[in-house]
């Protein structure tokens, strides 16, 4: 949500999202920078943000607002803060400027070094290049964010739609190497990994369509741009009632055999499971629980 906005700054906490990030970068004119500052510290100290991750995405370091940014939110509301993000990440030592200046400013505010996250946005190719050495830059890193629009640009796609496959490409898709790349960086060192915007916002269906590219791949979200993106987001990121009733189902079958019959390789119907499977249906039946999805089948050895 945009800075510069009150009304929208108050619309986010109302939204069923898992993260509101209040913008001071793209979304926030020159002119409007220290308003937007003080726009978000309010928001942030007298907002109702319960349930959701809360981030302020910064300026890039190419600017002239970072440093002031972060100052100035981190002071004025960084009790209230989860993470920051810094956008147009290309290099690790940037993360480690953001990291030094967090921590200076919670030893001088008396918070808790450390606590305050950050999040990368990866938006160009000398990003991506160094994804690897930008994702173990600092232990306050959670997640990488994938910035499509910027990225695009930056190395010349002949497309002026976002997201979309760029005219005259017709065999594969031209995102999935870059999303990979992300994807393996990012579960290397541990992190989230999000998928960028989709700017038709009226397009549903197109959204719907590009992010099933990136939920099939194994990104743990999406941003919205928009709340007529929410349903659909929260719709392809959650498993279907069936894959989440089948990885209960493991995680139960599993745990008896092993425990009870003293067996790691067992049959369930006609699958075999063994530890791999429970693996593997860890991650559905967290994304299944933390969609609120309620079980329908039980296990009966």
């Amino acid at each position: 949500m945009p800075g510069s906005s009150p009304r929208f700054l108050e619309k986010a906490q109302t939204l069923p999202v898992d993260e509101v990030f209040l913008d001071l970068e793209d979304s926030v004119a020159p002119a409007a920078k220290e308003d937007a500052r003080r726009n978000v510290v309010a928001a942030l100290r007298e907002g109702d943000w319960s349930g959701k991750t809360r981030v302020v995405r910064v300026n890039d370091l190419a600017t002239q607002w970072t440093y002031r940014d972060v100052i100035e939110v981190v002071e004025g509301a960084g009790e209230f803060l989860d993470c920051v993000m810094l956008p147009k990440v290309q290099d690790p030592t940037e993360v480690v400027w953001l990291d030094t200046l967090l921590t200076q400013i919670e030893k001088a505010m008396g918070y808790e070094p450390g606590r305050i996250g950050i999040e990368a946005q990866i938006e160009n190719a000398r990003g991506l290049v160094n994804v690897d050495m930008i994702a173990g830059s600092s232990r306050r890193l959670e997640t990488l964010v994938f910035g499509p629009a910027d990225f695009m640009a930056s190395i010349n796609m002949r497309t002026l739609v976002v997201g979309e496959q760029p005219p005259g490409y017709t065999e594969g898709d031209a995102y999935h190497y870059i999303l990979m790349r992300l994807l393996m960086a990012a579960r290397s060192h541990d992190l989230q990994v999000i998928d960028g915007p989709y700017l038709q916002i009226k397009d549903v269906d197109g959204f719907r369509r590009v992010a099933r590219r990136s939920a099939a791949l194994g990104f743990d979200g999406k941003w919205v741009l928009h709340p007529s993106q929410v349903d659909a987001a929260n719709e392809v990121f959650s498993p279907a009632q069936e894959d989440y009733d089948h990885a209960e189902l493991i995680l139960e079958a599993y745990e008896y055999y092993t425990t009870v019959e003293k067996r790691g390789a067992v049959m369930l119907g006609d699958e075999m499971i063994d530890e791999a499977s429970r693996k593997m249906a860890l991650v559905v039946a967290a994304k299944g629980r933390a969609a609120g999805l309620s079980r329908t089948v039980t296990f009966t050895p």
